[in-house]
C-alpha cells in the first residue's frame, strides 16, 4: 500500500483493514465507503468492489469516526457541518446521516462514511500541466467527481512553485498539502478555512502570482477567483464538469468563463492509470 491507502485505511476497525489488504487492485483505489447495513467497498477504477462479507453496523462506523475526529467529534464540528472531517495526513472523510438545526450532531447520528484515498502521483497530467506553466496562463481544470481533479492540481502547483512562482494554496479540506505531498518550494499554504476568504486573506498577505483553489462550487469562490484576476493574479482551480458546455449552463461558472482569464482549460476523463488530460485554449 502507498502511503495515503495507508492513511485511509489505519481508520477502519483491524478486521475490515486485514480484509481491504487482500483485495486486488489497491494501488488504483480511490475511495473506501462504509454505508450502514451494507457490504463495504472500495472504488477501483470506476467501480466499487466489496470487499468484507458482513454488513456495516453501528459498530464499524463509530470506529471509524473516532478514528477520524481523534476521538473528540466535537473538535471536529465546525468541518462536520460541512459534511467531512480532514486528517493530519490529508484524508478526507466524507459522513452523511441524520442532521439537526443544518448538522450532524452526535456520532450515532452517521449511517455512511466515503473516505477519499490521497495520494500524490508525480507526473500525473505531465505534458498538460508542463505546458500549462510554460505559457504562463491560468487554468482551470475539470472531470466528473473522482476523475483526478486534485491529484492534477496538486502536480500543477508543484511544478509551478518550483519553477520560481509564488503560490498561495487555499486548502480548505486540508487534502492539498496532506502530510507530505509536495507543493513545491515557493508554497504558502492556508488549511480549513473557507477556501473564498483564504483566498482573500492570502491576497493581501502573500504576494502570490498564483492562488490556487479546489473545488469551486459556490458563487463566493467564483467571486474570490474573479478578485484575484482583477489585482492581475493567476489562478489555478477545479471544478466538477465533463466539458466546456457542461461548465456554460452552470452559473456559477459562466462569469469566470465570461471574464476571459482563464487561458486553459484541463478536461480529465478516463479511469486509473488510464487518464487523459486534454487542454484547451479560452
Amino acid at each position: 500500500m502507498h502511503s495515503g491507502l495507508l492513511s485511509a485505511a489505519a481508520l477502519l476497525p483491524p478486521e475490515l483493514a486485514d480484509a481491504l489488504g487482500r483485495l486486488g487492485g489497491l494501488e488504483r483505489c480511490e475511495e473506501i465507503r462504509l454505508r450502514c447495513g451494507r457490504r463495504p467497498s472500495a472504488r477501483i477504477d470506476g467501480q466499487e468492489r466489496p470487499f468484507h462479507a458482513e454488513r456495516t453496523g453501528r459498530r464499524w462506523l463509530d470506529y471509524t469516526l473516532n478514528a477520524a475526529t481523534r476521538s473528540s467529534f466535537h473538535t471536529y464540528a465546525g468541518q462536520l457541518r460541512e459534511g467531512f472531517v480532514c486528517t493530519a495526513e490529508g484524508v478526507r472523510v466524507g459522513v452523511c446521516g441524520s442532521a439537526a438545526d443544518g448538522a450532524i450532531c452526535a456520532v450515532r447520528d452517521v449511517t455512511g462514511i466515503a473516505i477519499r484515498v490521497p495520494r500524490q502521483v508525480r507526473e500525473a497530467g505531465a505534458a498538460a500541466a508542463e505546458r500549462i506553466v510554460a505559457e504562463g496562463v491560468s487554468a482551470l481544470i475539470i472531470s466528473p467527481p473522482g476523475g483526478g481533479k486534485t491529484t492534477f492540481l496538486r502536480e500543477l502547483i508543484r511544478r509551478a512553485s518550483d519553477a520560481g512562482r509564488r503560490v498561495a494554496a487555499a486548502d480548505e479540506r486540508g487534502e492539498l498539502a496532506g502530510e507530505g505531498f509536495d507543493l513545491g518550494r515557493c508554497t504558502d499554504v492556508m488549511s480549513f478555512m473557507p477556501k473564498a476568504r483564504a483566498a482573500v486573506l492570502m491576497l493581501r498577505a502573500m504576494s502570490p502570482d498564483i492562488v490556487a483553489m479546489d473545488e469551486l462550487t459556490a458563487p463566493g469562490d467564483a467571486e474570490a477567483a474573479l478578485g484575484c484576476f482583477g489585482c492581475g493574479v493567476g489562478v489555478y482551480a477545479t471544478a466538477h464538469a465533463g466539458s466546456l458546455e457542461e461548465l456554460r449552463r452552470r452559473s456559477v461558472y459562466r462569469p469566470l468563463l465570461e471574464c476571459g482569464a482563464f487561458g486553459a482549460l484541463v478536461v480529465i476523463s478516463g479511469v486509473g492509470t488510464a487518464r487523459h488530460y486534454e487542454v484547451q485554449r479560452l
